[in-house]
This record gives C-alpha cells, structure tokens and sequence, in this order.
C-alpha cells in the first residue's frame, strides 16, 4: 500500500470498525499529545487501554497502564503507536504476536517506517502512518 496518501473511505472504515485501542506510549501528562488523544478517543467511546512500561499499573484516564502490548488482558482491535519512527518494528512484532492480532497499526504523526509497516500488512493488519485519530475523526465524522 501507498502510505504517502489514504482515502478517506479507508480512514472512515478503520474509525467506525476499531472499538477497543491499545495506545503505545501513553503518558499521564496532560500536555503530552499521547495524554491529550486518549481523552478525546475515549471521549468518543473507544475503550482505550494505555501501554507503557514506566507506568505500568498507575491509572491514565481512568485506564490501568499496561508494561507492554502482550500484557494487555482482552483483545484489541487497533494499536495506536506514540513511540519513535525507530520503535515501529518493535510494536509490529509485539501486535504480529497478539493473539488474536489488531486489526490496525495506527502510527501518529512524524512516526513512519515502511518496512515495518509491509510486514503488519503482510500479516493481514491494516497500517497507517503519519495521521492521527484524534484529527481525522472529526475532519471525516464531525
């Protein structure tokens, strides 16, 4: 897939199929962007379950932290991805390795990594990079 372009009907079946998200990077403070887009997603009524080693059994939101993704106790339909360009293959393995896996990588803005990205796809997940629910949720829904 061409990532430097999605179509909306692409972004708009993700946004409306995803319900439970696994948000990489989730940080308790309140200016960081992690913290600001997992208000608004839980806002609109994804559960989301933040992932974060350092903060791993402290509350965001409400939402116990857990260390890794394969801590995580119920399945997730998306992984949300605030970690650095250079982690992206680290958290496709972890979501490779999900039973039952995501059915979406969802790298936030400035992350990208391409051949991460073909082997998610090559394991039946769908990707994006370089976009952010928390913008294209109301650019496409209102």
């Amino acid at each position: 897939m061409n990532h430097d372009k999605y179509d909306d009907s692409y972004i708009l079946d993700i946004l409306h199929s995803v319900k439970t998200i696994a948000l990489t990077g989730a940080s308790p403070n309140p200016a960081r962007p992690s913290n600001g887009v997992m208000g608004y997603l839980l806002s609109r009524g994804y559960t989301v379950i933040p992932v974060n080693p350092g903060q791993a059994g402290k509350a965001i939101h409400g939402q116990t932290v857990n260390a890794r993704l394969s801590d995580v106790p119920v399945a997730v339909d998306m992984v949300d991805v605030f970690r650095a360009s250079q982690y992206l293959s680290e958290v496709v393995d972890e979501a490779l390795a999900m039973q039952p896996r995501p059915k979406v990588i969802w790298a936030q803005l400035g992350v990208r990594d391409d051949a991460a990205a073909e082997r998610a796809e090559a394991g039946g997940i769908k990707v994006v990079m370089n976009r952010c629910p928390a913008i294209e949720y109301p650019r496409l829904l209102g």
